[in-house]
C-alpha cells in the first residue's frame, strides 16, 4: 500500500482561499471597529460636500478594491489567410502606377 497523495491529489491543510488565523483576527477586529478603510473612502467620495479633489482621490484610491482590472488582450490574426490590409493594398496599387508612369504608359482616368 502506497503511502502520500498521488500527483494532482490534494489532502489536508487549509482549502484554497481560506484566511489564515492572524489575517482572520485582523479583518474580524477592523470589521468590529464599524468602519473599514475601504468603507471611509466610499463615504468621502459619495459626500457631496467635500472638496472636488478629496473625493477624487477616494475614488482613485479605492478603484482597485472595487473593480477588477482588465487584463491585456492579443489582436486576433485575420480569419482569411489571404487577407492583405487596405493601406498595404493602396500602397501597392501606387507603386504599379509609379512603375507603368515610368514605362510611358498613360493612364486612362474614366470621364465625368
Amino acid at each position: 500500500m502506497s503511502r502520500g497523495s498521488r500527483p494532482g491529489e490534494r489532502r489536508g491543510g487549509r482549502t484554497k482561499g481560506t484566511r489564515n488565523k492572524a489575517t482572520a483576527t485582523r479583518e474580524a477586529v477592523i470589521a468590529a471597529s464599524g468602519l473599514t478603510p475601504l468603507d471611509y473612502l466610499l463615504s468621502v467620495m459619495r459626500d457631496e460636500t467635500a472638496e472636488y479633489r478629496a473625493r477624487l482621490d477616494a475614488a482613485k484610491a479605492a478603484a482597485p478594491f472595487v473593480h477588477p482590472r482588465m487584463g491585456q488582450v492579443e489582436p486576433k490574426p485575420p480569419a482569411d489567410p489571404d487577407f492583405v490590409p487596405l493601406a498595404e493594398r493602396l500602397k501597392a496599387y501606387a507603386r504599379r502606377d509609379a512603375v507603368e508612369a515610368a514605362d510611358g504608359k498613360v493612364l486612362k482616368l474614366p470621364r465625368q
